[in-house]
């Protein structure tokens, strides 16, 4: 498992303008939250860590919500100046803030970029006015238009905006028509994700009252091919299940995510993972005021155990459509092989065409080449749950079956973040 400190690093907004109807993220509305209050005890808390677990240097930096952008031009230049302050960025660091259309003005994407952001998600969802009323957003198309020309005025390039799928009412026709006004926008990354019913969120409720009126899986399906077909010709790789870029433009911070690499993560509800620590943030806005001012406000901390971190790695991993290699693996894993740990998994996934060989010598004797892996096949891409649920909870399942609890090696820690 990865001992170095971590390079990338995740810090949580929880504010937004409202609550969007199928919304479970840690974010509050805005309205009469202790916002500088917060951003105190925030940079209290980057004080605190950088103390506890210095940093070495600083590759990815990815601000989320909640919705960032709701704080004001001062509070974002002060917000900023303070991440500067305890992080060592480098030229090179890719920096992205997530943004709500219509909370993007002039000025606070000139303060954005002075600031040293470099990046910007956009939580666009779609070019459907109606759909964007029927699952809560307070932005409309032409708000989208406006952010995006704020963005590219004040210097910003790369530019990510995502979509959804699967929305009540939602048609493959009305899709494809979001999709095409995407795409005339030229822009560097497209994150399309389907819905997904969470519970405590309005969606939930009305989905146990049979009130959500959501496509049919065999649509649902459609409306996913056809998003993978329309990004694949428009010349944008299909590097992860739920994400497309151009080349050079992959979220490099995400991609620490599904490589199971450790991450700094602050902020109310915030996410960590390093030196074989996971840790989750107090998640109230005053709860987390009050712990910051005197210690780290963790939630929870709990040491990993390793056959939970060799899960992770394959099940986070293979959602990259690259696939995962046996040289990362024996690099976080002490030398250790893909084919000794998973054999079982790995032969029956293959046996049912949800994935293949890569590297090298993808054919007979792959097992021996340090470049050898594996990733999902097309039908794999369909079919990923099935891929990633084969291993979850599958070496503990094996120490009992063997009358035995211990980690299948000496090590016995792990950790993770959101």
């Amino acid at each position: 498992m990865l001992q170095h400190a971590p390079r990338s690093l995740y810090i949580h907004i929880p504010f937004c303008t409202n609550k969007c109807h199928y919304c479970d993220f840690n974010s509050f509305v805005l309205k009469g939250q202790p916002v500088d209050d917060y951003l105190t005890a925030l940079e209290k808390e980057m004080e605190l860590t950088v103390r506890d677990l210095p940093p070495e240097r600083i590759d990815t930096v990815f601000v989320g919500g909640g919705t960032p952008t709701v704080l004001t031009p001062p509070q974002m230049e002060r917000f900023l100046a303070s991440v500067r302050r305890h992080f060592p960025l480098h030229e090179g660091t890719e920096y992205t803030m997530e943004a709500n259309p219509g909370t993007t003005d002039a000025d606070k994407m000139a303060v954005m970029f002075a600031g040293g952001v470099n990046r910007i998600s956009f939580g666009v969802q779609s070019f459907d006015n109606g759909l964007l009323e029927t699952i809560g957003r307070i932005h409309n198309v032409d708000d989208v238009y406006r952010s995006l020309e704020n963005a590219r005025a004040a210097g910003f390039t790369n530019l990510s905006i995502d979509l959804m799928f699967g929305l009540p009412k939602q048609t493959v026709a009305s899709l494809s028509d979001s999709v095409s006004k995407a795409l005339a926008l030229d822009l560097t990354h497209y994150s399309l994700y389907s819905l997904k019913v969470e519970e405590n969120t309005l969606f939930h409720k009305l989905y146990e009252r049979n009130e959500l009126p959501l496509p049919a899986e065999e649509e649902d399906l459609e409306m996913f091919q056809h998003v993978m077909a329309r990004l694949k010709v428009a010349g944008y790789g299909h590097y992860e299940i739920s994400n497309f870029a151009k080349p050079g433009y992959e979220s490099r911070h995400n991609i620490t995510y599904w490589r199971n690499e450790p991450y700094y993560g602050l902020g109310a509800g915030a996410h960590g993972y390093a030196r074989k620590l996971r840790h989750v943030n107090i998640k109230g806005v005053q709860p987390y005021i009050d712990a910051a001012s005197a210690k780290l406000p963790r939630l929870s901390t709990e040491t990993v155990a390793e056959n939970e971190a060799m899960e992770d790695f394959m099940m986070v991993g293979l959602r990259l459509l690259e696939g995962v290699r046996e040289r990362d693996f024996a690099r976080q894993f002490g030398g250790r092989r893909i084919t000794d740990v998973f054999g079982n998994e790995i032969e029956r996934l293959l046996a049912d065409g949800l994935l293949e060989r890569t590297g090298a010598a993808a054919g007979e004797g792959a097992k021996d080449d340090a470049e050898a892996g594996y990733r999902l096949t097309e039908r794999g891409v369909i079919f990923g749950n099935d891929v990633f649920g084969a291993f979850i909870g599958i070496l503990d399942e094996t120490a009992a079956l063997a009358g035995c609890r211990e980690p299948l090696t000496d090590s016995s820690l792990k950790a993770e973040n959101s």
